[in-house]
C-alpha cells in the first residue's frame, strides 16, 4: 500500500530534504517530516505556501507531477490590486507566457481565506489594494500562477495551494503534516 503524506509547508521552507546548494543552511522538509521513503510529488516554490503531497509510490508521485494526467491543483492568491471579472478573462482562456501558452485557469475573486499567520508578513500599503483569487490549474510550470497574475497586471503577494487533485490542506497547521490514503 503506498503511503502518502499531506504537509502543510510553511513560507521559506524548500521542497526537499537537504540543501546542500546553500553556503546558510535553509529550512527543508527534513525539519519537519520524519517519516523515510517518501519523497515530494512535485514542488512548491520556497516563497509560497500550503499543500505538499508526499509518497513513497513512484507511480502516484509521476500522475501528480506530470501535466499530462492534469490533476488540478488550486491555489489561494492575494494578488497587488483589485482585478475585475473583465481583467480576469484572460486567464480563463489561458496566457501565453515565455514558455508558451497556459491552458485555461478557473478564476473567481474570493473573499480573504482564513489562513494561518505568514511570517514574515505580507508586506502592506495603504495606497496600494489587494484582494484574493482562487485560480485552479491543471499543470504546474515553474512559478506559473505568479507569472500568470504578473501577466495580466496584478502581482502576487501570497500564494497558497489549498488543494491537490482530491486531498485539500482542511485541518492541517502549517508546517504539520498528515498520513492519508492513497484514493
Amino acid at each position: 500500500m503506498s503511503r502518502v503524506i499531506l504537509f502543510n509547508k510553511p513560507f521559506g521552507v524548500l521542497s526537499q530534504f537537504t540543501d546542500a546548494k546553500s553556503p546558510t543552511p535553509r529550512p527543508t522538509l527534513s525539519g519537519f517530516i520524519d517519516v523515510p521513503g517518501v519523497y515530494p510529488a512535485g514542488r512548491l516554490d520556497r516563497d509560497s505556501e500550503g499543500l505538499l503531497v508526499l509518497t513513497d509510490d513512484g507511480k502516484l508521485q509521476a500522475r501528480i507531477a506530470d501535466p499530462k494526467h492534469k490533476l488540478s491543483k488550486t491555489y489561494f492568491v492575494q494578488v497587488e490590486g483589485a482585478p475585475s471579472d473583465t481583467e480576469l478573462a484572460p486567464l480563463r482562456q489561458g496566457v501565453t507566457l515565455k514558455d508558451g501558452p497556459t491552458r485555461p485557469a478557473k478564476v473567481r475573486l474570493i473573499d480573504p481565506p482564513t489562513l494561518w499567520e505568514r511570517d514574515p508578513p505580507v508586506r502592506f500599503r495603504k495606497s496600494v489594494p489587494d484582494c484574493w483569487l482562487e485560480i485552479t490549474i491543471s499543470e504546474g510550470r515553474n512559478r506559473q500562477v505568479r507569472r500568470m497574475t504578473a501577466h495580466i497586471g496584478f502581482p502576487t503577494l501570497r500564494l497558497v495551494r489549498w488543494r491537490v487533485g482530491n486531498w485539500t490542506l482542511d485541518g492541517i497547521v502549517s508546517g504539520k503534516h498528515l498520513a492519508v490514503d492513497a484514493s
